[in-house]
């Protein structure tokens, strides 16, 4: 068996320590905001408020974020992105200190931190082609999916928990300096095209990577999977919550459920690791027919009424599976896409897959006050068993490692 390096290369290792420092200073700026929120004295739909600011940054400006990404020097604009983000933290620390907080502040800076995330993962995906040949890719996008699982999701909310119960400034402090970190760290990562072509490489406009996605047959079919199985994954981000905690089904605490979750992050990270070696011994279809069916079991414990064993368990799976998709299904855009392309092509796949969330999410709760969680859940279990269906025989006589693998690396599937 051949082994392959454990590096791949200075530019990369830059690029993955930024993206570190960077996600987790968000995890805790994205923790600490609601809480500003109520130190501010706003009431319960303000701070809901503050949420849905954090997340419309990418209907209303991906295509954009992803035309920018290919206008520009990525290496310039990450650093940028990250230093507006440490200032503007470093704004909410000393807005807290002084008790100038206000509700309209943390809306406005909510906006900015979600047009910064659209612009930072954009350029994100769009920098490893660069820094990167096409046979280290799906480990470069491994480490990166690990990084955010463990900053993101795992040590940046109970970091910033920890902090904040010293003091908010403490917390918002932290993340300044975190986006900082970055800054530094990006700065030393070398790209291969030269920022001159970089900056000319933006013809086409706006919808042009949408317009070569929905060319792209593969590229065009996995993004639309992606979106419909999004769907169960929004009935879950709604509803989980209510069917799990007390007075839910499960009569869970809410301690409890953090621990479901985090059980999920844990899932997607150790998939994460491991996605290379599964991805060498089964294959890519296997794997993303894996992911498919994890999805069902993210809904279906709670359709059927299912113990918290069995919520749990599919709440790991499906956290393990997604993390795979993800991993596997950058791999394979950043190969089909040109690289002139590659921002807002990855843009366009976002708006439409990630489109899905809020409105899914509405609707779920909608349906829920019209026929009760266990009816959506069933519905949603319904929607993710139809998704299921479909995907196989398309994975199945779709040859996608041709996509992501090496031909050295390539073994036949029975």
């Amino acid at each position: 068996m051949r082994l392959l390096p454990l590096s791949l290369g200075r530019s990369f290792n830059a690029l993955w320590f930024g993206t570190g420092a960077a996600n987790l200073g968000d995890g805790m700026a994205l923790f600490v905001l609601p809480l500003l929120a109520i130190a501010a004295d706003a009431s319960p739909g303000g701070v809901a408020a503050v949420t849905v600011a954090l997340t419309l940054a990418w209907p209303v400006f991906g295509l954009h974020a992803g035309w920018i990404v290919d206008r520009v020097d990525r290496r310039i604009l990450l650093s940028g992105v990250n230093l507006v983000r440490a200032l503007v933290l470093s704004g909410l620390t000393i807005g807290h200190l002084t008790g100038t907080l206000s509700l309209p502040l943390l809306l406005a800076v909510a906006v900015l931190l979600g047009v910064a995330e659209t612009l930072v993962d954009t350029a994100l995906t769009s920098t490893i082609p660069m820094v990167v040949e096409p046979a280290g890719r799906n480990r470069a996008n491994a480490r990166i999916e690990a990084t955010i699982n463990v900053t993101n999701q795992l040590v940046g909310p109970p970091l910033a928990g920890l902090l904040a119960s010293l003091t908010l400034a403490l917390a918002t402090g932290a993340s300044a300096a975190l986006y900082a970190l970055a800054v530094a760290g990006i700065a030393m990562m070398a790209l291969r095209r030269a920022p001159a072509e970089a900056r000319t490489s933006g013809g086409g406009g706006v919808v042009a990577g949408f317009r070569y996605l929905w060319r792209q047959p593969v590229v065009r079919t996995l993004t639309l999977f992606t979106a419909v199985m999004n769907i169960p994954w929004a009935v879950a981000t709604a509803l989980l919550v209510v069917y799990a905690v007390s007075p839910g089904p499960l009569d869970l605490t809410a301690a409890q459920y953090g621990l479901v979750l985090t059980a999920m992050a844990v899932g997607g990270l150790l998939a994460s690791a491991v996605v290379e070696p599964l991805r060498r011994r089964f294959g890519v279809t296997r794997l993303l027919i894996a992911d498919a069916a994890g999805t069902v079991l993210l809904v279906a414990p709670a359709a059927l009424g299912g113990p918290v064993w069995t919520v749990a368990a599919g709440a790991v799976i499906a956290g393990a599976g997604s993390s795979i998709w993800r991993i596997l299904v950058a791999t394979i855009r950043q190969n089909l896409s040109p690289p002139e392309l590659l921002g807002r092509i990855y843009a366009a796949s976002r708006v439409l897959s990630w489109g899905v969330i809020p409105a899914g999410a509405a609707l779920a709760g909608v349906a829920a006050e019209l026929w009760g969680v266990r009816v959506v859940f069933v519905l949603a279990t319904g929607i993710a068993v139809v998704v299921l269906g479909v995907f196989v025989p398309y994975a199945l006589r779709t040859d996608l490692s041709a996509a992501i693998e090496p031909k050295a690396d390539r073994q036949p599937v029975a």
